[in-house]
């Protein structure tokens, strides 16, 4: 065999390779949603959206925890993206090579990284056990922690690729650095941004384990943020785990919900970004 036939076999052998790879991949991915959506759409009623989490052999639904979800997420988002957006700033426009800014750079790819259970045990620790109760302030607190990094990560990368040329020319014009940073990197980062708001978002929508060690659960309507409340990453975790048949229906379908969500948040997020790439 000569050597151009050898690189022609090579090249068909690591083609071959990478497709079977790819679609040992895929095959899991599909299974996975093909059994979600077979046992989830089954789940999808009027009930599942107006009625509370119901005692087992009854009918309900599941409102309390997809309300609970929603208040939780809110208020997670609410403290986490200002200060991820903060620092992510603080980053790429005050800490280029400083060593404080490399130890905040280190510090944030360790959250990034860190096991949610770590950080539900952390808030557990730093709020539950002091305030002598669950909450679901300790939970939003545990999930913007986990918001964070994400936001903190692509905000400072989405700065970094807006020219330099600009900030020049509005510092040329007598613009003070905050003003350039408000007015020039963030009116042209704000896409990529916003993706990332996105992103942190899908990534806490099905945390099960932070929750678990907060806001725990409550299979009544409750809207006091001071006491536990029902959320779907929870509920799902519970009626998942029981030998009640009507609650493992439930259980999917609060899965096939947050599935849905999530898909629809990173759809979100790569429209943003084809936007931000295509203005550029």
């Amino acid at each position: 065999m000569d050597l151009y036939a050898r690189r022609r076999f090579a090249n068909s052998l690591v083609i071959v390779l990478s497709i079977l790879a790819t679609a040992f991949g895929l095959l899991w991915l599909v299974l996975v949603l093909g059994t979600l959506l077979i046992n989830g759409v089954g789940a999808i009623s009027v009930s599942l959206f107006t009625q509370m989490t119901p005692p087992p052999g009854s009918s309900g639904g599941l409102l309390n925890a997809i309300v609970g979800s929603l208040m939780m997420t809110g208020i997670a988002t609410a403290i986490g993206t200002p200060t991820g957006i903060l620092a992510g700033t603080f980053l790429a426009e005050y800490a280029h090579s400083s060593k404080l800014g490399e130890v905040v750079r280190f510090i944030n790819d360790i959250l990034l990284s860190a096991p949610s259970i770590i950080v539900g045990l952390f808030v557990y620790e730093l709020m539950v056990v002091r305030m002598g109760h669950f909450s679901a302030w300790a939970g939003s607190v545990a999930l913007a922690i986990i918001m964070i990094p994400v936001i903190v990560r692509t905000t400072e990368d989405m700065l970094r690729l807006v020219p330099s040329a600009l900030r020049e020319a509005a510092t040329a014009l007598g613009a003070p650095k905050w003003k350039v940073i408000v007015m020039v990197a963030y009116r042209a980062a704000v896409q990529g941004m916003l993706t990332g708001v996105l992103l942190a978002l899908a990534r806490i929508s099905g945390e099960t384990a932070p929750l678990l060690f907060t806001a725990l659960n409550n299979q009544f309507w409750s809207a006091n943020m001071n006491a536990p409340m029902a959320n779907l990453p929870v509920v799902i975790f519970q009626f998942a785990m029981s030998p009640y048949a009507d609650w493992q229906v439930l259980a999917w379908g609060g899965a096939l919900l947050i599935t849905i969500t999530v898909l629809f948040l990173n759809i979100g997020a790569r429209a943003l970004a084809t936007w931000s790439t295509f203005k550029q």
